[in-house]
């Protein structure tokens, strides 16, 4: 059965920095894709980040030069270190890996707010 696991969603201040954590049971990160992806208030799911089994990282235009992805194969875990946070970063996000198959974490709130 797999499970992936988010972590480190909170309130930051604008300017201020998050660093989220997804951990993978039942699958294995090195074979697979996986991406952070979030969901703003009333507004559909989008790809922020992945990052490939060879380690290719990909953003989206917003988060470019802000979000680090990294992965960590040892603990099976995936990252997202988010800085220069701005309100409109506001959203839950998820954590998706993709092999064979796509498996969806339960999500993790991220606010930034003054």
């Amino acid at each position: 059965q797999v499970r992936l696991v988010e972590s480190g969603g909170g309130l930051a201040q604008p300017g201020g920095s998050l660093r989220l954590s997804c951990a993978g049971f039942g699958i294995v990160f090195r074979d697979s894709i996986v991406g952070w992806y979030r969901e703003p208030p009333g507004n559909r799911r989008e790809l922020v980040a992945q990052i490939s089994g060879s380690a290719e990282e990909k953003y989206s235009d917003s988060v470019k030069g802000r979000f680090t992805i990294s992965k960590d194969n040892d603990k099976n875990t995936v990252y997202l270190q988010m800085n220069s946070l701005y309100p409109e970063d506001t959203a839950v996000y998820y954590c998706k890996a993709a092999y064979l198959r796509s498996y969806w974490g339960q999500g993790t709130q991220v606010t930034v707010s003054s």
